[in-house]
């Protein structure tokens, strides 16, 4: 058996090998000496040059289909991986950013944050272009793993800590699930590699107990890692506990990662087993989309809120799967959703981070009745407009984003989804989106109304005059700027979108 690899057959994973080699470049400069601003500056070169052979990739400047984009077998490379690709480094990028503001006073060693971050980037990068399980299986834990490191890295903080026990505790078992679900697919079938459990479903092993029950166990700790109900509830204390960026970085570049490799497994290999599971999938659907959106309503903590909202968009973002499946552009479709998604949750939250600031500034408060840790609470956001009426702006696009109203790309890609299920036949499904998106619009203009009342009379969390033409400031108008002008002229975007096929 000849084992040698050439390079040349691993081009296509070539922004996973920058990651790589920045992740070990950022890992012996922190050995070397200690700098925060540096450590900042290898990880964001890293992920810039990662972003940029992506874009060349993309765009056919660079061979990204060596092969036709098979990696030894375990992984496939191809539009849908590049487009999500883009989405979780573009993510990631951000969330470096506004980390670099929110831990620069933070008074033990923060450097590791940055570390964590790119090897959970990576996990997330291989994720998209997974196609055996074996591959799916590491490189989700090579997200999952420095995930926990994450959450809890400001572990002085009582919830931070909490957050990041509770997400280990419940994402361990999740994996240990899905592990033995895939075991069990195995005994049954014999196969790991996607194609070939397709071709082992189409042989009629799909009906073998050991196969059904290995399904049902892959189902549930993908809902979890998904935040779909019923497995939905460690999402608002997870949320709310972790540091803001931490937490924009789990709902962006996490949930884009996870959907990715949902959709490829699900119409690569389970494609004859869908209509099999239907009324399993149409349930989880919408009781994620009601269950979320009711949760949603009852909140008062703005990350809380974010937090259950994702329930109800990551139930949205599988109609288009359930209802048009591999026979339309169900996978384009859904990369667009999880593309504003992305953009709009790192938007949201980093409108927390900037009027949090840096760690520890909000002790000066402690003599005010606020004595939150974050600006989360959205009591602080009254009168935010007759303060910052910019800031206030770019939430308002995040939110009305969100919301899927018109001019701002949320509601291009809700009324693609809503589309993919009339096109489908799923009527039932439709009216869900319609009744989902009316309740959501209820809470999150609840935010809206807040930031448009009487300023407070003390002002616990606020932003710095210069924070425009700071780097964090920059990264938020560079999105408020691109979702309102998607929406708007969405030709681009549906472009670029229809590039995201699989295979």
């Amino acid at each position: 058996m000849n084992l040698s690899i050439k390079f040349s057959s691993l081009l296509p994973l070539l922004p996973a090998m920058i990651l790589a080699m920045a992740v070990l470049l950022v890992m012996l400069a922190i050995a070397i000496k200690r700098l925060h601003g540096l450590i900042v500056g290898l990880a964001a070169l890293g992920l810039n040059g990662a972003l940029l052979v992506l874009l060349l990739q993309f765009f056919g400047v660079l061979p990204a289909y060596v092969n036709g984009g098979n990696v030894m077998g375990l992984f496939l490379v191809d539009g849908f991986a590049l487009f999500n690709s883009l989405i979780i480094i573009v993510s990631a990028l951000a969330c470096v950013t506004l980390s670099y503001r929110y831990f620069q006073s933070f008074n033990n060693n923060k450097e590791e944050l940055y570390l964590l971050l790119l090897i959970s980037t990576l996990g997330a990068v291989l994720m998209t272009s997974s196609h055996h399980l074996a591959s799916f299986f590491v490189s989700l834990e090579l997200l999952s793993v420095p995930m926990y490191g994450m959450l809890s890295f400001a572990y002085l903080k009582q919830k931070s800590l909490e957050s990041g026990l509770k997400y280990l505790i419940l994402s361990a078992t999740a994996s240990a699930t899905l592990l033995m679900g895939m075991a069990l697919i195995f005994a049954a079938t014999g196969e790991l590699g996607f194609t070939h459990l397709g071709e082992a479903l189409m042989a009629g092993f799909g009906i073998l107990p050991l196969f059904v029950v290995g399904a049902v166990m892959m189902v549930a700790a993908v809902a979890f890692k998904l935040s779909l109900a019923p497995f939905h509830a460690w999402a608002g204390d997870v949320y709310q506990g972790s540091p803001a960026p931490v937490t924009a970085f789990l709902a962006s570049v996490g949930k884009v990662a996870v959907v990715a490799l949902t959709v490829r497994f699900l119409l690569t290999s389970a494609t004859p087993a869908i209509s099999a599971i239907d009324a399993i999938l149409v349930a989880i659907v919408g009781v994620s989309i009601m269950a979320g959106n009711l949760l949603a309503l009852t909140q008062t903590n703005l990350k809380r809120l974010l937090a259950f909202s994702s329930v109800a968009h990551m139930g949205y973002v599988l109609i288009p799967l359930i209802a048009t499946g591999a026979t339309a552009d169900a996978d384009s479709v859904i990369s667009m959703y999880m593309l504003i998604y992305a953009l709009s949750s790192v938007g949201a939250f980093g409108v927390i981070v900037l009027m949090t600031g840096a760690y520890g500034e909000t002790d000066r408060n402690r003599a005010t009745q606020e004595i939150e840790d974050e600006a989360d609470s959205m009591a602080v956001y009254q009168g935010l407009f007759w303060r910052r009426p910019v800031l206030t702006a770019v939430l308002t696009v995040m939110i009305l984003s969100m919301a899927g109203m018109p001019l701002t790309a949320g509601f291009i890609t809700k009324m693609q989804v809503l589309f993919a299920a009339i096109q489908g036949g799923r009527f039932g499904l439709a009216f869900m989106v319609v009744l989902g998106s009316a309740i959501g619009l209820y809470y999150y203009l609840k935010v809206l109304l807040i930031m448009f009342k009487r300023p407070m009379t003390i002002v616990p969390f606020d932003v710095p005059n210069d924070w425009r033409v700071k780097a964090g400031g920059l990264v938020l108008i560079l999105i408020t700027a691109f979702i309102f002008v998607m929406g708007i002229l969405p030709n681009t975007l549906f472009k670029m979108a229809s590039l995201a096929i699989l295979g």
